[in-house]
């Protein structure tokens, strides 16, 4: 027993303990998403030099087999690509490079792919290459060796698309999110689904570069066999301050937030224009999601929205956005950067100092926050639109949804959310309402027709729970239904039943 505290452990030597193999899993299993884990290795080419970038989706007919990611940076020789390959291998990163920790390349690849291929040759040195193949590197981290006359061979294929005298090819193959069946237009769809999402997430995180007029990003769609090119689309810079005209004449305003572990962090706020239709205000997610602070590291943005406990968002500030470029900590005593440069870790330090943040008028953080409400605000009066309230969205509703409705309407107070369920029902009705519960029962009999065959959670068919949502309000409003509602609401059984009985009848088919 410890007769008294002692504020220092004492110890009796140190015993050398390597990581288990299964260490890999654990590093490929950080809840990278696609999009992140691309926008990794794209950060990887850009602390290389590189001017373009090509993300190239190779296809076998309808069969995707493998995504590569190409670039013309100064490459890597043997030495080099050893030190890139190993885990947590440390490299001379300066203090402008985008890269951290020495992990993405490995945990980025291995979270998506069974196996990664990294090839690469400087001015001066022959291709050489490395492959992580995970069931080797959980027997030990063993990694292979690539064939000199493949290493070769594979950069030649990709000479001058757009490899010149220099540049890496990062592969991947055993791609886990590509379709296990590409028959019946299942890889057409991934992949329009996949190119689009991923532009607009690399022209968000990577604006500033793309902004430049010496830096590209391509992604490319091929068949291996024909050599036939589907597809190639030049990914375009998409800048969350993107707007024509702010909201506000008088912004945007730089205010500064005194930290006193770190000095003065400039906070550059802007307040947008109300009802933007502009992808660089829409395209990226609920609005009321990207109101807050934007994060930059080294001109990469790695903090789209969120007020890092400082306040709650809320619908009525959907038009304030921060620029923050992060100040030299390395350290990390006041911003921590998260491992997949998807978010900031700011400290109580930094919350703190934003109510007395000022600018060059003496205006606070806190009137710049108002200032941007008021905009939202009159912009809703001027528009003359006043609309009606309605019942909460509830469980069962996708949330994206949800935050849209919440975003879009005023919301009843006191009134319990409207919820989803599917349930055993008559095959002649396509819901129930059952307004004591507040919840909309949906019959389980046309679940699957309505999902394809899908399996999606308790969220699922988000499109038609939406349509049932606007649509059933007043009986969710009224303690008792009238002679109308009740002939709408089975006008709606009937023209929904035969909806959905139409569509078990083209999966019969």
């Amino acid at each position: 027993m410890v007769s008294e505290w002692q504020f220092e452990v004492p110890t009796a030597g140190s015993k050398r303990l390597p990581p288990d193999g299964r260490y890999m899993e654990a590093l490929s299993s950080q809840g990278y998403g696609f999009d992140a884990a691309i926008a990794d290795l794209v950060d990887n080419s850009i602390d290389a030099g590189a001017e373009n970038v090509v993300i190239h989706f190779l296809r076998d007919g309808d069969r995707l087999v493998s995504l590569v990611i190409v670039d013309d940076g100064k490459g890597m020789d043997e030495e080099e690509l050893d030190i890139a390959m190993t885990v947590g291998g440390r490299r001379g990163y300066d203090k402008r490079s985008l890269g951290m920790f020495g992990t993405g390349l490995k945990s980025a690849s291995l979270s998506h792919a069974d196996s990664v291929t990294v090839v690469s040759r400087t001015k001066r040195t022959r291709p050489v290459g490395r492959r992580w193949l995970m069931e080797h590197a959980k027997q030990g981290f063993q990694c292979d060796i690539i064939d000199p006359d493949f290493a070769q061979d594979f950069v030649d294929f990709y000479q001058g698309r757009p490899i010149g005298f220099q540049g890496t090819v990062v592969r991947w193959d055993g791609v886990k999110d590509f379709p296990k069946h590409g028959g019946g237009g299942q890889t057409d769809r991934y992949l329009h689904r996949t190119v689009n999402k991923l532009g607009l997430h690399l022209g968000l995180c990577l604006h500033r570069f793309l902004a430049r007029d010496d830096f590209h990003i391509t992604i490319s769609v091929q068949d291996v066999r024909t050599g036939v090119e589907y597809a190639n689309y030049g990914v375009e810079a998409l800048d969350p301050f993107g707007y024509p005209v702010p909201g506000d004449s008088t912004y945007p305003s730089t205010f500064t937030a005194d930290v006193p572990a770190l000095g003065p962090v400039s906070l550059r706020a802007h307040i947008w224009p109300p009802r933007s239709s502009l992808d660089e205000y829409k395209a990226f997610g609920a609005v009321v999601e990207k109101e807050g602070f934007y994060f930059y590291r080294n001109d990469r943005l790695v903090q789209a929205g969120g007020w890092n406990n400082f306040r709650q968002p809320e619908q009525h500030l959907a038009l304030a956005r921060v620029a923050v470029d992060l100040p030299d900590d390395p350290e990390g005593n006041v911003f921590r950067l998260t491992v997949k440069k998807e978010g900031v870790q700011a400290s109580p330090e930094f919350v703190s100092v934003l109510d007395g943040a000022e600018d060059d008028l003496g205006r606070t953080f806190a009137g710049y926050l108002s200032d941007a409400e008021r905009v939202y605000r009159e912009a809703r009066k001027r528009a003359g639109v006043t609309r009606r309230a309605v019942v909460p969205p509830g469980r069962g509703m996708d949330p994206q949804v949800r935050q849209v409705v919440e975003e879009e309407l005023p919301l009843l107070d006191h009134e319990e959310p409207l919820q989803f369920r599917w349930q055993k029902l008559p095959n002649d009705r396509f819901f129930e309402v059952d307004q004591e519960a507040h919840v909309l029962l949906l019959n389980q009999h046309y679940r699957a027709a309505l999902l394809g065959g899908r399996n999606d959670g308790p969220n699922d068919a988000p499109m038609v729970k939406s349509l049932m949502y606007l649509l059933m309000q007043d009986a969710f409003q009224r303690e008792r239904m009238g002679s109308r509602l009740k002939d709408n609401i089975e006008l709606w059984q009937s023209v929904l039943v035969a909806a959905a009985r139409s569509e078990l009848d083209r999966m019969a088919d």
